[in-house]
Formats: structure tokens, C-alpha cells, sequence
């Protein structure tokens, strides 16, 4: 027997939140999804999603048509992802989630098969992250972020207040173990300047051709972060 959200949910008003959304989504007609106005791409893991929790943090943060998602699509989106994911078949267990939300408010979701960059040169990953800062302008969250290490500190190209990606959260939380200083340097152009790496929910942490080229400390750095959040997806 399936457990009831009432053995799932400890906390009443998180309970109540994903009842009422299935319930909403049960009474409404079948639809079709209009124009996306946001797009997550998560990499998953034999049918798991491993930073999920940090996803749906910055989620919580992410803005649809100028608003903030209600918690019943919160807890939806988690919920959804924690109770159907390892039941489906997928020709690649190991892809990638889309949870796909329109300018009306529906969502759904869907899972790919992971394709790997084909470019990661230098220019061709600060060209995705200038492309994630233009998501950011609209919805609040960037899912890319360039990167770079020097002067020992781990530069991102983010705004000091800004709320990072998942993936971005968990790189500085590694940093910051390794005694690294953080800091937001909010222009991709002032990390381009020296070997860097992009930070990406769906790639995880992606070293450029020149830093991979590169034996000093700050490039090793860069490696480091990107075999650890690989191991996540191993």
C-alpha cells in the first residue's frame, strides 16, 4: 500500500499545501502547457535527483510572470519528484528532470536523456552564463553561473544578494570548507579574465579547455569542485 500524505507530511500546513494542489489538479480540465516562461533542468541519478532539496530552495526564490510559485506548487514540484521519479522508466535513469512551468501557472514534468557540452571552451561557457544572466533579469534565479579561483577566493559571477542555483550553493559551501573566500563579482566579464568553469543544474561543475590545460593551484581548485559534484551523479 502507497503511504497516505498524512504518514509523508510530519508538518499539518505542508500537508494541507500538497493536498489542495492535487486536489486543484485533479478538479481542472486536461490542458495543454502555453508558452514556458520557466524552465528547470535538474540532473538526476539513477532515478534520484541528487541536490533536490537545494533545488527547490532556489525554486522557492524563482519568480513566474513577475510572481513568486505558491507553496501548494512547492510542494507539488518536491513531492512529485520524491513519489513518481522511481517508478518511471526512462531510457536514461541518469538524465536530466525538465519541470517545465507556463505563463498560465500549470507545470509538469518530464524526463531526457543527458547530453554533455559539446564546447566547453572558455568562451563557449561564458556565452551560456552571460545567457543565464539574462533568465535571472526575468525570473530571479540564474541555473548557470561562471566561475573562476584566485587570490584565494572563489569568484562568481553573481550579485552580492542574489539567490544562487542549487548546484551554485553547494560549489560555495565546498569553497568555504576548503577556506576559501567567497566572492560576487556580478559581471561574467570580471570572472572571464582568468581559467574558468561553469556551475550548472544540469551539468554540474564544467572546467573550461583552457583550465584543464592549466597545473596551478587555482585550476586544481577548479577540478576538485567539478570531480566532487560529479561523484553525485556516479
Amino acid at each position: 500500500m502507497e503511504p497516505t500524505a498524512r504518514e509523508l507530511f510530519q508538518n499539518a500546513d505542508d500537508r494541507r499545501a500538497y493536498e489542495e494542489f492535487c486536489a486543484n489538479q485533479e478538479a481542472a480540465p486536461a490542458f495543454e502547457l502555453d508558452r514556458p516562461a520557466l524552465v528547470c533542468r535538474w540532473r538526476m541519478a539513477k532515478r534520484t535527483v541528487p541536490l533536490l532539496n537545494r533545488h527547490i530552495r532556489a525554486l522557492s526564490q524563482r519568480l513566474v510572470m513577475g510572481e513568486p510559485l505558491t507553496r501548494n506548487m512547492l510542494s507539488w514540484a518536491k513531492q512529485h519528484v520524491e513519489w513518481s521519479l522511481a517508478d518511471g522508466a526512462y531510457d536514461d535513469p541518469s538524465g536530466v528532470l525538465m519541470l517545465v512551468i507556463d505563463v498560465n501557472g500549470n507545470a509538469a514534468m518530464t524526463v531526457g536523456a543527458y547530453e554533455p557540452l559539446s564546447d566547453t571552451s572558455a568562451a563557449a561557457l561564458a556565452s551560456r552564463a552571460a545567457q543565464a544572466r539574462d533568465e535571472a533579469a526575468k525570473t530571479g534565479v540564474a541555473p548557470e553561473l561562471l566561475c573562476c579561483v584566485r587570490d584565494g577566493a572563489l569568484h562568481v559571477a553573481a550579485e552580492c544578494d542574489e539567490v544562487l542555483c542549487g548546484t551554485g550553493t553547494l560549489v560555495e559551501q565546498l569553497a568555504s570548507t576548503r577556506g576559501y573566500e567567497i566572492v560576487r563579482d556580478g559581471s561574467v566579464d570580471s570572472v572571464a579574465a582568468a581559467p574558468v568553469a561553469l556551475i550548472s543544474d544540469e551539468h554540474g561543475v564544467v572546467v573550461s579547455d583552457e583550465a584543464m590545460g592549466v597545473k596551478t593551484p587555482d585550476a586544481e581548485t577548479l577540478r576538485f569542485f567539478s570531480s566532487g559534484v560529479a561523484k553525485l551523479y556516479s
